[in-house]
């Protein structure tokens, strides 16, 4: 009986070996045939499941990442809140031609010569500024917008992206809408002095 045992033992132990080698081989069968679909060689370990998130994987860090994009909404939507509120470059502008204007007028100029060299071209400097600052911000909204067209086909904007540029734009057009009435004189005019 103990040779009987052993034989059987041995036996059970070759059919074992025999189904994990079967085994493995569908596996491998498997792992080729997904590799032979995607172009590549299998990896060491790799079923065809790995193989599929392996290749999401590369897909997602080959594409842009959109960090220029968004850097680029941010600076539009800050330009254009700056071309609102004014800038410490607008304001040394308006303070400078307000000093040129002092030293062009005599004593003896008239009231509305003294306003106009003094005041007058010191808003018309400030307006100049806020405009250039909202004209600055369109332009950068609308190539952040525009940017998608000419990038990766099947990447879609992220969209708090667009939604930030597109602030930006409205920003920049409200800000070069209000430099534009400011420099005319429509809004905010020098008082009349007759």
């Amino acid at each position: 009986m103990g040779t009987k045992t052993v034989d059987e033992t041995g036996a059970a132990t070759q059919a074992d070996e025999e189904a994990a080698g079967a085994a493995a081989a569908d596996g491998a069968d498997t792992a080729q045939g997904a590799a032979e679909e995607t172009g590549r060689a299998p990896e060491a370990g790799e079923g065809t499941d790995s193989g599929e998130a392996k290749d999401a994987e590369t897909a997602g860090e080959a594409g842009p990442s959109g960090v220029g994009q968004g850097a680029g909404a941010v600076v539009s939507a800050g330009l254009g809140i700056v071309s609102l509120t004014g800038g410490w470059i607008g304001t040394v502008a308006s303070a400078r031609q307000s000093l040129i204007g002092q030293l062009e007028t005599s004593s003896s100029s008239d009231v509305a010569t003294m306003i106009d060299k003094g005041y007058g071209d010191a808003w018309h400097a400030t307006a100049l500024w806020g405009g250039l600052f909202a004209l600055a911000a369109l332009i950068v909204g609308v190539v952040v917008l525009a940017r998608p067209a000419f990038g990766a086909p099947g990447r879609p904007q992220a969209p708090w992206i667009k939604s930030v540029a597109w602030a930006g734009v409205a920003l920049g057009v409200i800000g070069l809408l209000l430099a534009v009435l400011k420099y005319t004189d429509v809004l905010l005019g020098l008082p009349s002095t007759s």
